[in-house]
């Protein structure tokens, strides 16, 4: 019977039960929305990473963040010395990294160690680096741009010629020469990171324990420095998705509130008519609660289309600035904040229903 009641209820009035199934919905996928940029964007930098075939990872003393963005932090020199100096180090090689709009960062390379370490890049179309103003774009962000080999375009105030687009999945979206780099940025013997093979990858930490006892550089095998490319460990994004869903409790709590109260305003005489047949509090506010699962739920479903939406649109419009997975394990979350969210919305009209007098409410107009 109280199913009964309750789907009737929500088929009595279609316009309002929509809109809360499509309000209830936004912070659903707002969450997941969020939760899968924020998880695309490191896992495509994990893979990334991964791709360059190195076995360990040099940085400066005094980076704080996973990839160094700002100014070059390691003496050039390094690379020289770790690969003629270090047991098991067979190849050392020096990026520089330049942010050009968040995340999309450029890196310089040395075209010919490059090859030599991970393999060289996969080419759609074009071939590799060969002069200074030479640029190599990946697919995704030649597609965002809208830009094809043999065009120029500016970036950072220089004019570069695209010599090739390559697929995804080695160090960067955008690659250059590491000494144009070095010039548009007016540094002199300094790179970003440092990327080392070794001749076993078994000898991994031995390698880095013997380079932080003879520097102060911050080393890390390439198992460690993936591992570091996690929500938990980059500042204030696991902050963030909390603030969010919070806000999705908000808006849950809100829109249900809202919705439940007009309900109740409006089914007074029905509320009536059902205590005088002996519906007890119990029975009305069981009623109240039930529909507001029912909008948590609908609200959910929709919430995740809606979310393939985000997922479809950013795909087409922003691929490589915005990487976004879905994440199936939070459909559930997502679902449980808006099952809060709209309980706590129903329990004060469900209270307020469940006090209602039965004579009172069959006067009602």
């Amino acid at each position: 019977m109280t199913t009964k009641l309750v789907f009737e209820n929500l088929k009595h009035k279609p316009m309002r039960s929509l809109l809360s199934f499509l309000l209830i919905g936004v912070p659903v996928t707002l969450i997941l929305t969020l939760v899968g940029l924020a998880h695309g964007m490191l896992e495509d930098s994990q893979n990334r990473a991964r791709g360059v075939g190195a076995d360990v990872v040099v940085r400066g003393a005094s980076t704080t963040s996973v990839v160094n963005l700002g100014p070059p932090a390691v003496s050039e020199g390094y690379v020289k010395f770790l690969s003629t100096e270090v047991p098991h180090v067979t190849m050392a090689m020096g990026v520089i990294n330049h942010l050009v709009d968040f995340p999309v960062v450029m890196t310089g390379i040395n075209p010919e160690q490059f090859d030599r370490m991970s393999g060289g890049f996969e080419y759609v179309v074009g071939h590799q680096l060969s002069g200074p103003d030479d640029i190599l774009v990946d697919r995704l962000y030649a597609a965002q741009k809208k830009l094809w080999v043999g065009q120029t375009f500016s970036l950072m105030n220089h004019t570069w010629h695209v010599v090739g687009i390559i697929e995804g999945g080695k160090l960067a979206r955008i690659v250059v020469q590491a000494t144009t780099l070095q010039q548009l940025d007016s540094i002199v013997n300094k790179v970003s990171q440092i990327w080392l093979k070794l001749d076993n990858p078994a000898n991994d930490d031995a390698v880095v324990k013997d380079i932080e006892s003879r520097t102060n550089l911050k080393v890390n095998t390439m198992e460690e420095f993936t591992a570091l490319w996690n929500v938990n460990n980059i500042r204030g994004v696991s902050e963030f998705i909390y603030v969010i869903m919070g806000i999705g409790v908000v808006i849950g709590f809100a829109v249900v509130c809202l919705s439940m109260y007009m309900s109740v305003l409006q089914r007074t005489r029905e509320i009536g008519i059902l205590k005088s047949l002996g519906a007890s509090k119990s029975f009305i506010l069981r009623i109240i609660l039930a529909e507001a699962v029912v909008l948590a739920f609908g609200g959910t479903v929709i919430g995740i289309l809606m979310s393939y939406g985000a997922w479809w649109l950013i795909r087409t419009f922003v691929p490589a600035s915005l990487p976004m997975i879905i994440m199936y394990a939070w459909w559930p979350i997502a679902g449980g904040v808006t099952l809060v969210g709209a309980l706590l919305g129903a329990l004060y009209p469900g209270l307020s229903a469940a006090r209602h007098d039965p004579i009172e409410a069959l006067a009602y107009e």
